[in-house]
């Protein structure tokens, strides 16, 4: 708490003596307003592989490959013989934020002052890399495991500025404009096992290696000039004009468990578990001082700095399905919840909130068997609840930078081509904020 109280003295002292270079002589007095730094995070809790993604991410209860290293570990006994596994994912995310406008009141008409409400902007940016790696070996009713899996890769870059609040024309006020630059990856390596307890009943575990790295650097900008027109004009984010630097990163590794279950309940119905426990991550937090005023230290030198642990979120995902007789139709369905509060609980975060998730999972598979190669097609859908961090207090302006986001339905669509020895499926995730392609190939021998 003594930590958290200091870092907030020293945020809003440095804030109150911008505001008043900025102030002083051309506005009124009017209230510090608190600057919210724009820290939004996607991750990926989806199963690896583009056959799971072309079921829409229901694959925990079907775990029939060399990806249920980490979908589900024990659906490992499956398999018959030793499989290589391979996937390339592209990732395509739009990810909105706060751009400007008014938080309260009415526009001054003036400037960029003209706006009633928020506006919004996109952060558009493209990613692609080798996503999963997977090697199983069976023997007897022993599966043994190693893999690579990506949980993350994501980046974001947001401009803020011209964020009015304020009800009369004596008294308005003007958050800090600021920078954003967000990358985010978490990387894991592991070793499962899986054990056939009966014809009925499989059990995995594993032992995972989380490799995580995070940096988000922003910087807060006053207008360029003292004046009131400036005041009310676009920032062109001189680089003396910086008030405060935030720098907030990670680069740590932890060690994690997993686990799963899979049962066979009759011929076709089968029920799956999986557990996939939390890394954690020491968190730093740095304030450095900016360029448009003199707090008694250098530009760029450091004003406060922290050391923090922050808790990445826990899984836990239930699931069936049913394939029909002749091995044609499978439909499958997953329940995933994911602890998203772990973040905003392991830091303490009192003014923020994360809700966790119930992910929804559906999708069904028919394939052609008496095609040569075997052909399969797949669909799938499933939902993503509302987990974006948002302020709970501190104002509007905060609420405004932090808002509650929203729910977002994802659409899949998958092929696969099944030869003797050598597997390939291709699959497409389609959803408001993030499209996701994949191409993954396994091979048995």
């Amino acid at each position: 708490m003594a930590i958290r109280v200091e870092r907030l003295l020293i945020h809003l002292w440095t804030l109150i003596l911008v505001l008043l270079l900025l102030l002083v002589g051309l506005l009124a007095p009017s209230p510090v307003a608190g600057q919210e730094a724009v820290v939004p995070l996607q991750f990926s809790f989806s199963d690896p592989g583009a056959r799971s993604m072309g079921f829409g991410g229901a694959f925990v209860a079907l775990a029939d490959d060399a990806t249920a290293v980490f979908s589900n570990p024990a659906g490992l006994t499956q398999l018959l013989r030793p499989e290589i596994s391979i996937e390339a994912r592209h990732w395509s995310y739009s990810t909105p934020y706060t751009e400007g406008g008014r938080v309260e009141g009415l526009p001054s008409g003036f400037g960029i002052d003209t706006m009633v409400g928020l506006r919004t902007a996109t952060s558009e940016d493209e990613l692609s890399g080798i996503s999963f790696l997977s090697f199983v070996y069976p023997k007897d009713n022993w599966s043994l495991a190693l893999f690579r899996h990506q949980a993350a890769n994501f980046e974001f870059f947001s401009e803020t500025q011209g964020l009015f609040g304020g009800g009369t024309d004596c008294c308005q006020i003007r958050d800090f404009d600021q920078r954003v630059t967000n990358n985010l990856e978490i990387l894991s390596h592991g070793l499962a096992a899986a054990y056939r307890i009966s014809d009925k009943f499989d059990v995995g575990l594993g032992v995972v290696y989380y490799d995580s790295t995070f940096v988000s650097d922003t910087t807060l900008f006053a207008p360029d000039e003292d004046t009131p027109a400036s005041f009310l004009a676009p920032n062109s984010y001189l680089p003396e004009r910086s008030v405060l630097g935030e720098y907030i990163f990670f680069d740590d590794s932890d060690w994690a468990l997993t686990g799963g279950f899979l049962w066979r309940l009759s011929e076709g119905w089968s029920i799956g578990g999986v557990y996939r426990q939390a890394p954690e991550a020491d968190f730093g937090v740095v304030l450095t001082a900016g360029q448009a005023l003199d707090p008694g230290i250098p530009p760029g030198e450091v004003l406060f700095q922290t050391t923090l642990v922050v808790e990445l979120p826990e899984l836990y995902g239930l699931g069936f399905a049913y394939r029909a007789p002749d091995g044609r139709i499978t439909i499958s369905f997953q329940w995933d919840r994911v602890l998203y509060s772990n973040i905003v609980d392991s830091l303490g975060l009192g003014d923020r909130a994360m809700d966790d998730a119930d992910e929804l999972h559906l999708g069904a598979e028919y394939v052609f068997l008496d095609s040569t190669p075997i052909i399969a097609l797949r669909l799938g859908a499933w939902l993503d609840p509302d987990h974006q961090m948002r302020a709970t207090t501190g104002g509007p302006f905060a609420l405004a930078m932090l808002p509650r986001g929203e729910d977002e339905m994802h659409y899949a669509a998958g092929l696969g081509i099944v030869m003797q020895h050598f597997q390939i499926d291709f699959a497409a995730d389609f959803g408001d904020r993030v499209d996701t392609l994949s191409l993954s190939a396994i091979y048995d021998f």
